[in-house]
């Protein structure tokens, strides 16, 4: 069996492998002998999974359709997940463990375990040497919770208990250098924490809560007991659609933009030809030089494409007027040049907003 933070090439019977299908869509399942996984594009039998590499493709036994097969990571879990709780995403997951300085060897509390979604992020953050003391309140979620770390190869680095942390504490002094707390009433609980911290060592707080009041009352309590640079942060994500588009450039041939002050020879909506006076072609010719046919060539040529248009019958009647004078630049070739592809983004019309505001506190040693 896979661990989340063992990565493998091959997959094999018993591994678990995210079946993903969009962003949108995407599903963890556990690759048993005799399974088949069921979509609305058809059905996908384990065994044509077990063999695969991780990022191949299967299609459907009945052809309509093709699933990427992904490694697990505690990213796709945050994705695929059964929600039991409301969740911690990517954005507030990399800035806690950041701002809380996580890493392999440290051992933290999280109380609040939820869906299990920081805990599987964490888990692999502090491996393989770190340890997780998580709380959860809830029976059912907790059994649920350390079901699924023991499947995902994490029981090692973690440990579950049921316990009311804002009533009992969380049992342990001198334990751990940071603490996680995701409560509806967090600062019932920083008592109990400051005790877990280690005097020897800066201990470091983050408490998850969705409204400012929540903020406000615990910030009170962090500033009571002893600790100090008490800040609080939002993480809002904003989520861009690219595209490539290509463009040309105006064709080399074309006159150059009048300025609305001056009088254009090819301005035929407001005047005819006869009525455009030579001194103002003479003008405009004088300003407008005409391109020698090897110019181009001086041009660099290197990802770019030419798309020649030669002029036709009908551009020959358009260039002439009644008289049978030709017009200026009428005869010559034009060119547009292909200049490549630029990219292009706008934000999606549908975002996640607020999540929670992120209260960090830093308690200094006391030995």
């Amino acid at each position: 069996m896979a661990s989340f933070n063992v990565y493998k090439k091959v997959i094999e019977y018993g591994d678990h492998v995210v079946m993903y299908t969009t962003p949108e869509n995407m599903q963890l399942i556990k690759i048993t002998e005799g399974s088949v996984y069921r979509n609305k594009y058809g059905d996908f039998k384990h065994s044509d999974v077990a063999g695969k590499r991780y990022g191949d493709k299967i299609s459907s036994v009945n052809k309509r359709g093709f699933m990427t097969l992904l490694f697990p990571t505690p990213e796709m879990w945050t994705l695929s997940l059964p929600h039991r709780t409301q969740i911690l995403y990517f954005a507030d997951v990399a800035f806690i463990s950041a701002y809380l300085e996580l890493k392999p060897g440290v051992k933290m509390i999280e109380s609040g375990t939820g869906s299990g979604s920081f805990s599987h992020s964490i888990a692999r953050t502090i491996a393989p040497t770190g340890k997780l003391y998580t709380f959860e309140y809830h029976e059912e979620r907790a059994e649920r919770a350390l079901r699924e770390f023991e499947e995902h190869g994490l029981a090692n680095g973690v440990k579950v208990e049921c316990r009311d942390v804002c009533k009992n504490g969380f049992g342990m002094e001198d334990a751990v250098t940071a603490v996680f707390l995701d409560l509806p009433a967090p600062w019932e609980a920083i008592p109990a924490a400051k005790s877990a911290f280690k005097k020897n060592r800066i201990g470091r707080i983050c408490c998850f809560s969705p409204n400012i009041e929540q903020v406000t009352r615990t910030v009170d309590e962090l500033d009571s007991n002893g600790f100090r640079e008490i800040k609080m942060f939002e993480c809002l994500l904003r989520y861009h659609e690219m595209r490539q588009v290509g463009f040309k450039a105006i064709p080399a041939a074309l006159p150059a933009p009048i300025p609305r002050n001056k009088i254009s020879p090819y301005d035929l909506i407001e005047g005819t030809w006869d009525e455009v006076s030579e001194d103002a072609v003479l003008q405009f010719e004088a300003s407008n030089p005409p391109i020698a046919d090897d110019a181009s060539k001086n041009q660099p040529t290197n990802d770019m494409e030419v798309d020649e248009v030669e002029e036709t019958d009908t551009n020959k009647e358009d260039a002439v007027n009644g008289d049978g004078a030709q017009r200026p630049h009428a005869n010559r070739r034009q060119k547009a040049v292909l200049l490549g592809e630029v990219a292009m983004s706008r934000p999606k019309r549908d975002m996640k907003s607020h999540t929670a505001y992120l209260t960090f506190g830093i308690l200094p040693p006391r030995a």
